[in-house]
This record gives structure tokens, sequence and C-alpha cells, in this order.
């Protein structure tokens, strides 16, 4: 058991995931992990939906140092939300920083529609951010997280935190090159369950283009288009280059959203951080990462048939349970 008072330690980063059922709990967990943080002069930082935010907010010191910073902004997407947290830490490590330490969370929203991407984040950064002195804490309202969701959460963080000051190693824990290595469900979105508009076999990155441009028939604003269209393209041209032939492209779409599907009989990148991290192009990571920065989601999936990759613009899982 470690205390969560401790100072954070000089390198390597202690993920922990805080399960908790209650206002009172959470507060329980995360008051004396801040507190603790700014006794020792190290940056503490939080990321929670607004509600708990101010929840914790209320509940800190006076004029406590703490960092608040929107969920909207930081969880936007998984790639996104490491790209700035990386950033934010070698900041503050640039500034002297020996520690640090932040509480966070996926917002609901994410984990309704999009959690298998959020899935692999919490994996990955485990790895990503293991250069940094960095003490973490993801929030989970067991009231509300579905149970899928706990048993990945339960999976991939090291560490459980509890109202009593406990911090235990956690067994279930699984090492991010195991977890990341695992095939995983991508559960069709209904719009799926309808005839494709286009669908092109080995299609040129041009071709790939233009028919998303031709068959947009969204209300969606023109720069998440523009952004699809360039996903789209990387992962063709990706498919193309490093896959296996055919090359399958769908495209389905209505006011709301639309969605690509990229399928090639190959097994897909070697690299399990692919997407989540930047890789270098003549491995063929750095098509992944651009999409994982610029798509509404991205969904992976390997079976006996190959890999294939889901892009989408606008919303298409609001109301239905991915995972």
């Amino acid at each position: 058991m470690m205390s969560t008072d401790l100072k954070t330690a000089q390198r390597g980063y202690d993920h922990a995931a805080i399960h908790y059922n209650s206002d009172a709990g959470l507060l329980a967990v995360v008051v004396p992990f801040l507190t603790g943080g700014l006794t020792a002069g190290e940056p503490t930082v939080v990321s929670l939906a607004p509600e708990r935010a101010e929840l914790v907010r209320r509940a800190l010191p006076p004029a406590a140092g703490v960092e608040f910073l929107s969920t909207d902004d930081v969880y936007a997407r998984p790639a996104a939300a490491i790209k700035s947290y990386r950033e934010l830490m070698a900041d503050f490590v640039a500034d002297g920083a020996s520690g640090i330490r932040i509480v966070g969370e996926v917002p609901p929203a994410a984990i309704e529609t999009s959690w298998d991407w959020w899935a692999r984040y919490e994996s990955a950064v485990n790895h990503a951010y293991d250069e940094f002195p960095l003490r973490s804490m993801c929030a989970y309202d067991t009231r509300t997280t579905p149970r899928h969701v706990l048993d990945d959460v339960a999976r991939t963080h090291p560490f459980l935190a509890t109202p009593d000051g406990g911090h235990h190693a956690n067994t279930g824990y699984v090492d991010p090159l195991s977890f990341l290595a695992e095939p995983r469900p991508m559960v069709p979105y209904p719009i799926q369950q309808t005839a494709p508009l286009a669908e092109l076999t080995d299609p040129q990155p041009r071709a790939a283009r233009q028919a998303v441009t031709d068959f947009n028939k969204t209300d969606l604003p023109a720069a998440e288009i523009d952004d699809l269209v360039l996903a789209v393209s990387e992962i063709v041209d990706n498919a193309l280059r490093y896959g296996r032939s055919p090359v399958r492209m769908r495209l389905w779409a209505d006011a709301e959203h639309m969605v690509v599907t990229v399928h090639d009989t190959g097994e897909g990148p070697g690299d399990p951080f692919a997407g989540l991290l930047p890789a270098a192009r003549d491995i063929g990571g750095r098509g992944l990462w651009i999409t994982h920065q610029v798509c509404s989601q991205v969904a992976l999936h390997r079976d006996d048939t190959g890999f294939t990759v889901r892009l989408t613009a606008g919303r298409p899982g609001h109301g239905h349970r991915a995972h």
C-alpha cells in the first residue's frame, strides 16, 4: 500500500483508477491526493466534468494552486489528449517540476459512444507518459459506468486508489503490449446495416478522396468533412502500401454523419501504439496517427479476414453503445 500523500517518484508513471459511487467517495480520494501534491510543491491538474470539477474546487483550500482543464478540450480525441498532456508535462519538467499530479476522467458521452479507442488510450498512456514523474488518477463512477468499461479499466490501470487512502497494486493489470494486441469487437453502427452509398476496390487515394466529397450528404461543417477526406486518403494509402489486396472501401452517410471503412486482407500495423503515438512514415504509422488527430471516431479491428479501419465524421454512436 502507498499513501496518497507521498511525493511523486522522480521518474515513471503511477497510473491509478478510482472507482467511486458517491460525491463523498470521490472527494475522499481526490482531495488528499491534490493537497499532497500542493504541499510537495508539485504541479497539480484536474480535468473532470464541470459539475465534478466544481465539487473538487469547493473542497480544496481557498486559493489552492490547482489548474483546472476542460474535459471537452483535453479529451476530444485520445491521440490529441496524449499529445496535449505530454506537452503540458514537458513544460512542467522544463520549469523544474520533479513530480506532477493529475486527476482526470474520460467524458461520459465518450464512454457511451466510443469507448474502444478510449480503452486503447487508457492502456497506451502507461507507456506514453512513463518518461515523466507523473502520478495520475482516473475517476469512474460505478453507478453509471457500464460493466464492460469497468472491466477494461481494471485491465489498464496498474494501481487502484481507495477512499481510505489506500493505493494498491492492481493484480488484474495487463501490460499495454498485450492489451493493445488483443482483437477488439467493432460493433456496426445502425447506418452500416444499410447498403453503402459507395464501394470501391483497390482505390487510389485520389479516388477515395473524391468519393467522400461526391457522396457527402451530411449537414456537418465543411472543415469536418475536409478532415475526413484527409483521413480516408491516409488510410487508403496505408492499406495499399502496407496491407494486402484487395483493399475495399465502403461509405455511408446521412444528414448527421458519414462513416467510411477501409479493409484489406493483411494483418494491420505491427506497432500496438499505432494511431495513438506518432510513428515514422516508412513504417506506416503516420497515417493512422494523423487520422486519430482529426476524426470524430476511429476504430481498428482485426479478424480472420484481415484488418479494418472505421473512420467517422459526426456522431453516429449517439444513443448506440459502441464497445
